[in-house]
């Protein structure tokens, strides 16, 4: 059984904000350009799409309008928590098998937020599980600590 993945960072916004720029403004602070499944298939993105609600997906939408769902939203509690199913595939992958990602948003001040972010149920991935979280391992230090802490004014 392999550990939960956990990085913790803090944001200089209120809680609120936070939670906001995180689902909602997914679409406009995640590095598409190099973390997506266009991106892996020598491809753009046109759109990526969230439905910040329970029960909202999370999909890409590549540059020929190819649809690659990435997740679904399982419980939405602005502004403190969100937890969704997480399947970043590539191409040609098999879908069906789905991480844990799970986003704690405290409030440290009125201009400053604690996000942890846990991804778990990596025994879902099979054989490749380790190597699947060693990758997400670096490439959530890319996507949550940087890019999306830069959104929130970091």
């Amino acid at each position: 059984m392999l550990d939960p993945l956990v990085k913790t960072i803090e944001v200089p916004c209120g809680q609120a904000k936070a939670f906001a720029v995180f689902i909602e403004g997914m679409g406009g602070w995640w590095p598409v350009e190099k973390f997506s499944v266009s991106a892996m298939a020598k491809s753009t993105v046109k759109e990526l799409r969230v439905e910040a609600r329970k029960g909202g997906t999370i999909v890409e939408v590549s540059a020929d309008g190819t649809e690659n769902d990435w997740g679904l939203i399982r419980v939405y509690e602005p502004p403190s928590f969100l937890s969704m199913d997480f399947h970043f595939v590539p191409p040609g992958e098999p879908r069906g098998a789905v991480t844990l990602v799970e986003v704690r948003f405290t409030a440290l001040a009125d201009d400053r937020t604690r996000v942890e972010l846990t991804q778990s149920n990596w025994e879902a991935l099979g054989e490749r599980a380790e190597g699947i979280r060693g990758g997400y391992d670096f490439g959530w230090g890319m996507i949550f600590e940087q890019a999306y802490k830069a959104a929130c004014g970091g």
